[in-house]
């Protein structure tokens, strides 16, 4: 009897997200890493916005432009993966739309879409994780972002999975599915009634007595931190990936990094030139 070929890794193209790519790095190492602890190969194409400022601007054009570039770099993969609800949520639910009525697009749009997850998702829905092997000495509490959570039903996975972090208290504050005011571009069309929105927000999170702040959207995270250092509150504010992959010892978001880790960069940097 012949030997079965041996089958191929799954393939996952990473979308590391506009606001991860330039502001948060270490997001898009972290879910790379949770990607491959759940058994698959990652990539990261060369890629661009998803286009959704342009979207929730109205402007039709761009939006369909970057979209033609986001298809083809990452439809070649088994899945799509985004650290990011907000992006997942504008492919999964707006790329059709753009596309609509057009019999050339619509079925490769379809298959697309279908092969697109935020992270946690895909690790709790696709692979199945109910754990990780990381540990976080603190208290969290959660926001449940707005699309990742309306359009995608994103709510219990990264619960399920925080529960399994050694060391991790989860302390759920109210209102956890309300926003927090950020909404992309929302926040710089109504500056008022967004600052209006976290400062409820912000309350929340502060009457949950939890030190650390999670959320599994950058852009929401950097609203929130924003507002609780304003307010001089010294709450962590960190990605949701961060912390399932077992990087909650690095600098929380807003804070600058730590003397000895700027030491040691300064140090290789002078050490290669020697």
């Amino acid at each position: 009897m012949s030997a079965s070929p041996p089958t191929r890794p799954i393939s996952v193209g990473l979308f590391a997200t506009c606001l991860v790519d330039t502001l948060r790095p270490s997001v898009g190492f972290a879910a790379a890493q949770l990607i491959e602890q759940a058994g698959c190969e990652v990539s990261v194409p060369r890629q661009t916005c998803c286009g959704q400022p342009a979207f929730n601007s109205g402007d039709r054009v761009t939006t369909r432009a970057l979209a033609e570039q986001m298809i083809a770099a990452f439809e070649t993969f088994d899945y799509v993966v985004v650290p990011s609800g907000s992006c997942a949520g504008m492919i999964k639910t707006q790329y059709p739309e753009l596309f609509a009525g057009e019999p050339d697009w619509m079925p490769r749009i379809a298959r697309f879409c279908d092969k697109v997850y935020e992270l946690v998702s895909f690790l709790v829905d696709v692979r199945g994780m109910k754990s990780v092997a990381a540990a976080y000495d603190g208290t969290v509490t959660y926001h449940d972002s707005c699309s990742g959570l309306r359009e995608l039903g994103i709510q219990a996975q990264p619960r399920t999975l925080l529960a399994s972090v050694e060391g991790l208290e989860l302390a759920e504050m109210a209102d956890s599915d309300v926003c927090c005011g950020f909404g992309g571009t929302f926040c710089v069309k109504y500056p008022d009634v967004s600052n209006a929105i976290v400062e409820k927000k912000a309350a929340n999170i502060i009457a949950s007595h939890a030190d650390t702040l999670l959320a599994g959207d950058l852009g929401c995270l950097m609203n929130m931190a924003g507002k609780l250092q304003r307010m001089g509150r010294d709450i962590k504010v960190r990605h949701v990936a961060e912390v399932l992959a077992g990087q909650g010892g690095d600098p929380a978001i807003g804070e600058p990094a730590r003397k000895d880790a700027a030491r040691k960069e300064t140090a290789g940097t002078q050490g290669a030139g020697a």
